[in-house]
């Protein structure tokens, strides 16, 4: 699922890399869909997150309301948001009139396009330990090449051998991922939207095929409400 609404979200801010907090709409979404995760019944062997606390505090407020705060939280820089480049921190609608609604469509849903440059690297000790430096902008193409080891490597292993993986990550890293597990085609990606705070389950074969995928609703009269 994609973390719940931050204040980027809110005031329609590309946002990326930077590290923005959850809104008040955010955690209650975070909740709300902590409590339909909990009303499946599913149980999971580990979460994985990205290093933006967005989607931590939306992991942990998920945890708390599934009752299953004790199992084990992976944090990796390779399911952050994809990264905007020089986008980062302007807002959405003055970027459309300076460029126009067809260049803008470009950089926010195509695959392979890179948004404009960042003209210096951001740094940020928290990544130094890996050795990663973080991009001066990122296509969704760059985005995906970086997820896909983690996929390969830490959650398809997992689900291999029986367990269930809950991933909590962002609107774009979410869309790489599922374009890879569904082979969805460069041309029809941009038609692809991953909504804030709305999980989906997706059941797979021994192969990892997949035999079904919903977004998760409220079935219980008194979730429907709060929703």
């Amino acid at each position: 699922m994609r973390h719940g609404e931050s204040q980027a979200n809110r005031d329609n801010i590309f946002t990326g890399w930077s590290d923005v907090p959850l809104t008040n709409q955010g955690i209650s979404q975070a909740h709300q869909a902590g409590k339909i995760i909990a009303t499946s019944g599913i149980q999971f062997e580990a979460v994985h997150t990205s290093m933006l606390k967005r989607a931590i505090l939306t992991t942990n407020i998920v945890l708390d309301e599934i009752g299953q705060s004790y199992i084990p939280e992976f944090k990796s820089w390779r399911l952050n948001e994809r990264h905007y480049g020089g986008l980062r921190g302007k807002n959405k609608l003055a970027v459309k009139k300076q460029v126009g609604a067809k260049q803008l469509k470009i950089w926010r849903r195509s695959f392979s396009v890179v948004p404009p440059l960042l003209k210096v690297r951001d740094e940020d000790p928290r990544y130094d330990r890996y050795g990663v430096q973080i991009p001066l902008s990122e296509s969704l193409q760059m985005a995906q090449s970086r997820l896909i080891p983690y996929w390969e490597d830490h959650i398809a292993p997992r689900l291999l051998d029986g367990h269930n993986q809950l991933v909590v990550a962002h609107g774009s890293t979410l869309r790489a991922l599922i374009k890879f597990l569904e082979k969805i085609s460069d041309a029809d990606i941009p038609n692809v939207e991953v909504p804030n705070g709305k999980p989906i389950r997706y059941e797979f074969d021994r192969h990892l095929n997949i035999l079904d995928k919903q977004f998760m609703t409220a079935t219980d009269q008194s979730l429907e409400k709060k929703a």
